[in-house]
């Protein structure tokens, strides 16, 4: 079979966390801030506009400064990717993005983030993507960056919220 008729097996994988004692409209004014990413993921040190409005379908961010679980001990290299915002519906809680350039090596990479609720109290954040395979990773790379990485999030969210609570109670 000749290599342009081959089509490449995408990875794709999800992660969920929950954050605790906080609504869905709590959480998703947080997340729903598409050049704030920096507040949130960890390591990210720095998550500036390109072009347009955050929240705006179209809207280009830049994030830098992130480690990955490939990265070689004492490496240098900043890494870095420029993300657009393709779809965002704040009755539904969820965005779409894709990343359009980086050095990490990720081509087609799309990844949807949702928030729901969950019965008994709290929300779930929800991390869903596909990439094509990325050189040097494996999908159990991706797995971890992406889980360890919301879990941070979560985790500091539900601080910030719990930190605004105690705030307004005295």
């Amino acid at each position: 079979m000749e290599a342009s008729n081959q089509q490449v097996e995408k990875w794709k994988g999800k992660a969920k966390t929950e954050v605790l004692g906080f609504k869905v409209e709590q959480v998703w004014p947080l997340l729903e801030d598409f050049f704030g990413l920096d507040k949130w993921f960890p390591t990210l040190s720095t998550c500036l506009a390109v072009e347009g409005i955050s929240g705006r379908p179209g809207c280009v961010r830049f994030c830098a400064g992130f480690k990955t679980p490939v990265d070689e001990q004492g490496k240098q290299t900043i890494n870095w990717t420029k993300q657009k915002l393709l779809s965002i519906d704040p009755t539904l809680h969820t965005f779409s993005y894709s990343i359009i350039d980086g050095n990490v090596g990720f081509c087609s990479y799309i990844s949807t983030l949702k928030v729901t609720p969950k019965e008994d109290q709290g929300c779930e954040i929800e991390w869903l993507y596909e990439v094509e395979p990325v050189q040097g990773w494996r999908p159990e790379d991706l797995d971890l960056f992406i889980g360890s990485g919301l879990q941070v999030m979560a985790q500091r969210i539900q601080g910030a919220l719990e930190t605004m609570q105690e705030a307004v109670k005295t």
